[in-house]
C-alpha cells in the first residue's frame, strides 16, 4: 500500500487485494506494518506510523469491502456485514524504540502482534540470521515480553533466532505465535523451526503458521537466483502440504496455522501466486483426509484462539 498499490481494484500480477482476498473466501488477514532491519529505530517508528496512515486511508475509502477487527467476534460481525476484516500486526520490533508508550498506542491503534525482530539482531533480539549478539533475548526482550503479556499484545518468534523462541517460552505467560516460516525437520532454511520448537510453542497453547515461500520449502531452492526466476521450477503445492502435515503431527491439530508471507515474498509455491488461490491449500489437505473441522482450526480457528487468549 505505502509504494502505491491500490487495494480496491483488482490488480493484476499481484499478490493481494480486497478483491483476491474476497474472491479466495479470506474472511480475513493480518497486515503487516514492515519496517527494514537497517532502519534506525527513531525511523522505524515514524514508517510505522506512516504505513498506518496509509492504510487508513485505503481501508476508508473500501468501507464496502473491508474493515477492521482485533477479536473473532470483530471478523464475525464484518462478515455478517459482507466486509473482510484486516488485522494488524508490526514486524519488526525496532520500531517500538524500547518504550512502552509506543506499543500501548500501537495497541490502541490495532496492531495485535509484534515480531521481535527482523533480519538483523536489534535492542529486543537476536535474529536467526543476524550475528547473535545476545545469546536470545536482550535484558530489554526480557522486560519486553510481560509488558506485551499484560497489553495483551502476540509474541510472534518468527524471524528470531531458536535460543530466542527458548527464551520467550520461559518468560511468556501467553500463547505465543510463529507466524510465518516452515519445518526444519523437512528443509534447513535458517527462518524454520525445528521439532523442539514446534511442539514447544504448541503446548503453551501458541500457533505455528505454515509459509509458502519456495526457499522455506526444500533446501533445492537454495541456491535459486532471484535475478533469473526460471533458472528452478517452482515447489509444487505438495511440498506446501508437506509442511502442514508435518507440523500438525508435531504440533497436534490446534497448534498450527497459515502464514503465507504473501507481499513480503517476491515468489511463492506454485499455484499459489496470489492470495485469491489459497482454496487449493485446504481442497489439498482435504484430499490428504483432513476432516473439514481439522481444516477449519487450520485456516483460522487455531490463530483467533491465540489472539483471544491475550485477553
Amino acid at each position: 500500500m505505502y509504494r502505491g498499490r491500490d487495494f480496491g481494484i483488482d490488480n493484476p500480477g499481484v499478490q493481494v487485494d480486497f478483491a483476491k482476498m474476497r474472491r479466495g473466501g479470506v474472511s480475513g488477514s493480518f497486515f503487516a506494518l514492515y519496517i527494514p532491519a537497517a532502519m534506525s529505530n527513531k525511523e522505524a517508528t515514524s514508517y510505522a506510523y506512516e504505513m498506518l496512515e496509509e492504510l487508513r486511508r485505503q481501508v476508508a475509502l473500501n468501507a464496502d469491502k473491508v474493515a477492521y477487527a482485533t477479536s473473532k467476534a470483530e471478523l464475525e460481525t464484518n462478515a455478517k456485514n459482507g466486509l473482510s476484516s484486516i488485522f494488524l500486526g508490526l514486524e519488526n520490533g525496532s520500531a517500538l524504540l524500547g518504550r512502552e508508550g509506543v506499543l500501548q498506542d500501537l495497541y490502541s491503534k490495532g496492531v495485535r502482534y509484534v515480531t521481535l525482530c527482523h533480519s538483523k539482531d536489534n535492542d529486543i533480539c537476536d535474529s536467526c540470521t543476524g550475528a547473535g549478539k545476545w545469546g536470545g533475548l536482550s535484558p530489554l526482550g526480557k522486560e519486553l515480553v510481560p509488558v506485551m503479556n499484560d497489553l495483551g499484545m502476540i509474541v510472534d518468534v518468527a524471524h528470531t533466532s531458536n535460543n530466542v523462541v527458548r527464551d520467550v517460552l520461559a518468560i511468556s505467560a501467553k500463547p505465543i505465535a510463529y507466524t510465518h516460516g516452515c519445518c526444519s525437520a523437512l528443509c534447513s532454511h535458517k527462518r524454520n523451526l525445528p521439532d523442539e520448537l514446534i511442539r514447544g510453542i504448541a503446548e503453551k497453547g501458541g500457533v505455528v503458521c505454515m509459509s509458502i515461500f519456495p526457499c522455506f520449502l526444500t533446501d533445492d531452492f537454495a541456491d535459486y537466483d532471484d535475478d533469473n526466476p526460471d533458472s528452478r521450477p517452482m515447489p509444487e503445492l505438495e511440498l506446501v502440504l508437506d509442511h502442514i502435515e508435518h507440523a500438525v503431527n508435531v504440533a497436534g491439530t490446534e497448534g498450527v496455522g497459515i502464514g503465507t508471507d504473501y507481499d513480503g515474498i517476491e515468489h511463492t509455491a506454485k499455484g499459489l501466486e496470489s492470495i485469491d488461490k489459497l482454496p487449493l491449500i485446504f481442497d489439498g489437505l482435504s484430499k490428504r483426509g483432513f476432516s473439514d473441522d481439522i481444516i477449519e482450526k487450520i485456516a483460522s480457528d487455531n490463530l483467533l484462539r491465540v489472539i483471544s487468549a491475550q485477553r
